[in-house]
Order: structure tokens, then C-alpha cells, then sequence
């Protein structure tokens, strides 16, 4: 994702989020992006970008942002106001992601800090279900598992989810790489049937192998830069279903 705090490094990653509605069969699509220019095109954003210029970047093509909202239970984007109802009042569909650290609290205390800091929802149609950005330590290379169990991670996950739910009514997108969750999970398939997958994956013609358990995505990140703010997505389904998907059904 966009990185907004300095010990943070950009580096490529991708996010998978899968909803067996949005894909006749549950086939995933596996378009590069040149030759998915019918996919709605979007992207993520932080603090990095500051004050995001929201009409240009719907002129550009935006027709969906995630924006950060907050990470672990002690930072707020300070430019999410100007990013979240920007975007909104540029007639582009937004979302808010957490940055997690399951190292730092509970995955029920991250989930309700995030949700009371910009990380609700409401089936307005203009709104993406609250997303869990989760992927390897950037603050600690020799715990890129935050030094907890595969076991303690998938609980971890599960109390965040169980959190977003009982306060917004959505399960939580999930935005991780194959890699990270199959190493840190232990490959957990717990996730997949109700939770939409967000895969990262750059410089790649497709979006490759996906975390256990799911068998298509729902957003793509498959660059960092590009002509949108920020990092670079793809939704896996018509404009109609990805409005469809941000009312909730």
C-alpha cells in the first residue's frame, strides 16, 4: 500500500479480495492491465499524497480509491478528511484501509480504533466495505510475522473481522500477498468464502497465484505509480457490480 510514516518503505506487494458474485462461475479474470481496459480503474492513497487533486484524477479515469485511514492505534492519516470526502464529492467510490500490526494490540482494539477513525460504512453506493491491509512487518525484518504464531495470526485476522462486522455490517476486504499469507497464516482457507481478496502483484501480466483458499480476486494492485495518485488497481467486474458491491450485495 501507499506508506505514509517514515520508518515505512514503499516496496511492491499485492492485494487479493475475492466475492464469488462478481465472476460468472467464480473463474477468475486474469487480464493484464493493458488488456483489462474494461475493469474499472482505481487506487490506493495515503499521506504521501497529500492533498489529491480529486477532479483531475476522475478526469484521469478514477472510478474507485481505498484511502488510509489508520494503522495499529496511534496514527491517523492527517489528510484523510481532505482524500475520503474528496473523492466522494468528486463522484468517485471510497474506501477506507487499516494498516495493521498485530505485534502492537489486539485485532478487535485495531478494529474498532479504525472504524471509529474513518473506517465505517454505509450501503450508500459510494462506499467500499472497510479493508485490512496485512502483510509483512516493515518495522522488523527479522519478525516479518510480527513474531507470532501462524495460529495467533489467523485469530488475530478473525477478531478484526469479527469487530468490522458487529460495528459497520461488512466483512472486511483483505489486502495481502500470497506470499505473506501463506507463510503467516499457514496457509489458511478460514477467509476465502466470506471475505472479498485484495492481491498485490506488480510488474506482472496477471495476478498470479493466490492466497489459500481463494480462487479469484475482487481488486488487483499491480503497480505502485501510474497515471493515478498513489498505487494502481483494477476492480475484477463491471462498474455496475462494483457500485453493486460497495451498496453491499
Amino acid at each position: 500500500m501507499a506508506r505514509d510514516r517514515k520508518p515505512f518503505r514503499r516496496r511492491t506487494r499485492v492485494i487479493a479480495v475475492a466475492v464469488a458474485a462478481l465472476t460468472a462461475g467464480g473463474t477468475a479474470l486474469a487480464e493484464s492491465p493493458a488488456s483489462a481496459a474494461s475493469l474499472p480503474k482505481g487506487h490506493d492513497v495515503s499521506s504521501h499524497q497529500k492533498n489529491v487533486n480529486w477532479s483531475k484524477a476522475k478526469a484521469k479515469g478514477s472510478k474507485f480509491v481505498y484511502i488510509k485511514a489508520t494503522e495499529s492505534t496511534n496514527y491517523k492519516n492527517p489528510y484523510f478528511g481532505q482524500q475520503y470526502n474528496g473523492a466522494r464529492d468528486a463522484g468517485i467510490i471510497r474506501g477506507a484501509y487499516h494498516f495493521a500490526l498485530p505485534n502492537k494490540s489486539s485485532g478487535r482494539t485495531q478494529a474498532a480504533y479504525f472504524v471509529h477513525n474513518g473506517g465505517a460504512w454505509t450501503a450508500d453506493g459510494w462506499t467500499l466495505p472497510p479493508a485490512l491491509d496485512i502483510e509483512y512487518n516493515p518495522y522488523d525484518k527479522k519478525h516479518k510475522c510480527y513474531g507470532i504464531s501462524k495460529a495467533a495470526m489467523v485469530n488475530w485476522i478473525t477478531s478484526f473481522s469479527n469487530e468490522v462486522k458487529r460495528l459497520t455490517g461488512r466483512r472486511p476486504v483483505i489486502y495481502t500477498t500470497a506470499h505473506w499469507w501463506n507463510t503467516c497464516t499457514g496457509s489458511s482457507r478460514a477467509f476465502a468464502a466470506n471475505h472479498a481478496l485484495w492481491i498485490a502483484r506488480h510488474d506482472s501480466a496477471d495476478a498470479g497465484s493466490l492466497p489459500a483458499g481463494w480462487s479469484f480476486w475482487t481488486f488487483w494492485q499491480y503497480d505502485n505509480s501510474g497515471s493515478l495518485p498513489g498505487d494502481q488497481n483494477l476492480f475484477n467486474g463491471s462498474q455496475a457490480q462494483l457500485k453493486r458491491f460497495a451498496r453491499g450485495y
